[in-house]
Order: C-alpha cells, then sequence, then structure tokens
C-alpha cells in the first residue's frame, strides 16, 4: 500500500477502510507521508467527506498512532470535552466534581484557538501551575488526586498533531470528518470508559446553526460509540459569554467563586451539573442524568470539589492555598478602566466572537 492508493480511494469517494486509515496515520506520525499527500488527503475529505465506518476507522487509525493510555482504577475513567466558547470555564469545576462523585478524570485538554479560549491557557494563570507532564506523572496524579487536567504529551495521536498543522494551512479545518477524528483521536487515546460532549451553537461558537451544531453532535457520539467510548452529548447556547468575564485569570476567579460558594454564577453551575449528571449516567455512578445532576450539585456545595481541585492545583506546582487564597495568587491587570452605557437600556444581544477577539486582542489568547 501507497498513500497514491488511499488518495485515490479519498478522492473518488470510495470510502476509507480500516487498513488504508492505518497506514496512512502511520504515515503521518513516522514522515513517511509527505506535507502534499497530507493536504490532499484533508482537502478530498474536506470536499467529498467520509461516510460512519470510514470517519470511525480514521479515528480509531489516528487514535492508535501513539500511546493509548491504559488505567487500573477502583473507579471509572471518564472526561468532557466542549467544542469551544467564550467565558467557559466548566472544565475547572466539572473535572473535581466528577472526581469527588466515585470518577477518575484524565482531562487532556487544549489551548485557545481562534475567538474561543483555552483551558489550559486558564489554569496557566496560576503561578507554578505545569501543563506539560509525562504519562507516568499523569498516571500518578490521576491516582492520588482522581483528577488532572494537563495538555497532550507528544506520544498522545502524532497523527493527528500533524494533519491538524496541515489542515490549517490547506483551509480544510471545516470538515466534520476532520474535527470528529481530531477530537475523538486525542480523547480516546486517554484510555476512556465514558465521555460527555458540550457542543457549543451560536455567536461564539464554530457551529454558527443549529443544524451545524446537531450534524456534529451526531457524528462525534456515533463515531465515539463505534470506537468503543459510551458517550453522549449536549448542545448548548454560546449566543453570549457563559461567564461574567471573559480572559484566562478573570474565568478562573470565576470559576473559583462558584467553586467556593462565594459568588456563584448560575448559568456555569447548571452546565457543570447538566454535563456532569450525562457522565455519571454513563459510568454508571447514577440511575439517570437528573440523579447524576444532583449528585454533581452535592459535590460542589459541600465543597469536596474545591477540595479536590485544591489538591490537583497543588499536585501540579501551584500554591498549596490556593483554594483559601484564589484572589491574591492570581495575577491583576495593571490597567482596569470602567466604560459606561451611553444611555439606558437594556442589552438586547452580545456578538460573542466579537468579544472573543477582543479578549485575544488584549492579550487574553493562548
Amino acid at each position: 500500500m501507497d498513500a497514491r492508493e488511499v488518495l485515490a480511494r479519498v478522492r473518488d469517494a470510495r470510502g476509507l477502510t480500516a487498513a488504508e486509515a492505518d497506514w496512512f496515520a502511520r504515515g503521518l506520525a513516522s514522515g513517511e507521508v509527505t506535507d502534499a499527500q497530507a493536504g490532499a488527503f484533508a482537502m478530498a475529505i474536506r470536499l467529498n467527506g467520509l461516510d460512519a465506518p470510514g470517519r470511525v476507522a480514521l479515528t480509531r487509525a489516528m487514535r492508535d498512532s501513539g500511546q493509548v493510555l491504559q488505567w487500573d482504577m477502583p473507579g471509572p475513567v471518564v472526561d468532557k470535552h466542549s467544542t469551544g466558547g467564550l467565558g467557559d470555564s466548566v472544565s475547572l469545576l466539572l473535572a473535581p466534581a466528577l472526581a469527588a462523585c466515585g470518577c477518575y478524570v484524565p482531562m487532556i485538554s487544549g489551548r485557545g484557538l481562534g475567538h474561543t479560549g483555552g483551558t489550559l491557557d486558564k489554569l496557566e494563570a496560576i503561578p507554578g501551575y505545569r501543563t506539560d507532564v509525562s504519562v507516568a506523572e499523569l498516571h500518578k496524579l490521576v491516582r492520588d488526586s482522581r483528577c488532572a487536567i494537563v495538555g497532550a504529551s507528544a506520544d498522545i495521536a502524532p497523527a493527528d498533531r500533524r494533519l491538524y498543522a496541515i489542515r490549517d494551512v490547506t483551509a480544510s479545518v471545516e470538515s466534520i470528518d476532520l474535527i470528529t477524528a481530531s477530537i475523538l483521536s486525542k480523547k480516546l487515546a486517554a484510555g476512556l470508559e465514558a465521555l460527555v460532549l458540550d457542543v457549543k451553537v451560536g455567536s461564539g461558537a464554530f457551529m454558527k446553526t443549529l443544524d451545524q451544531a446537531r450534524a456534529l453532535a451526531q457524528a462525534l457520539v456515533d463515531t465515539a460509540q463505534g470506537a468503543g467510548c459510551m458517550t453522549t452529548a449536549l448542545i448548548t447556547d454560546m449566543n453570549q459569554p457563559l461567564g461574567c468575564s471573559a480572559g484566562n485569570a478573570l474565568e478562573v476567579l470565576e470559576a473559583m467563586e462558584t467553586l467556593t460558594g462565594s459568588a456563584v454564577n448560575q448559568a456555569l453551575w447548571d452546565l457543570t451539573a447538566a454535563l456532569g449528571g450525562e457522565a455519571l449516567a454513563l459510568a454508571g455512578l447514577a440511575a439517570d442524568a437528573e440523579d447524576g445532576a444532583q449528585k454533581i450539585d452535592d459535590a460542589l456545595e459541600t465543597g469536596r470539589a474545591a477540595e479536590i481541585f485544591g489538591e490537583m492545583v497543588a499536585a501540579l506546582g501551584g500554591p498549596m492555598d490556593f483554594v483559601e487564597r484564589f484572589p491574591d495568587r492570581l495575577p491583576a491587570a495593571p490597567v482596569m478602566r470602567e466604560v459606561r452605557a451611553a444611555g439606558t437600556g437594556f442589552v438586547a444581544g452580545v456578538d460573542a466572537e466579537a468579544l472573543g477577539m477582543a479578549v485575544v486582542r488584549l492579550g487574553g489568547g493562548g
């Protein structure tokens, strides 16, 4: 088999077999597949698409192009993924809340993309917090603290890392097949038993319409299930920021206020509970999503989630007293200005994408 055979099949919309996907993914990871061939592959899929078996084959192949984590924990290994939004710091609440409910959460997260914020960028606003850890250290962190929010190592889905860069420079990013394989190859390489997906829709999301969001959500769920991971998805509104703040340190501050109960963002809390409820039901730790959401509520209300978050921060190099003194530990902007409305009235709408780009231009991007 060589690249030309695979490219011809995808070019002619004749599908992608598991053997072809495995060969191409290994070639992407090893360098045997050239940049020109990778670009042609991405564009052919962008134009012709893949059927469901081809999408599963590509996802599995990219997952298996590197290390796939194995776990031996006394509870289910679960995670969550969001397609990206503004003011969305759910991961900071959800990972420790799931851990407090009996899950083990190796949350491999990403950086900001375009106008959307990245979980790793937010956490690095915490002084000393390390997002780059080895696989061995990740195992220890998850075993000891039940959750760890870190970045993907170079050994996780290397085929995706190569193809993602190619897609970015060949105008082939906007493909549901390639988006699905990219997201899931990294998540499934974490060795998950269950995954909950937060697919955003609206002005601050990559999927602007409900039809687009539904198509992506269905593709993600079907492909993950086809690859052997119990998965569900919620489609959630991103026509305005989820939080009252936007920017890395500010979003951590708001998440901590909600975690500790000092100033609760109800929308952030409610979405955390909804996603967590789905995850607990999938993992067999709740009778259904409603029961699971109540368990997440309890983990947040009792402070158990905040305690676990503090343990994770300390284990990853952050301040030992972060939960108790987070307002003092987070950096503040050197210049703050109040902007007053020109007149009285109500906010009728927010262009979340424009607001996100303003944050990026102010230095709040990845």
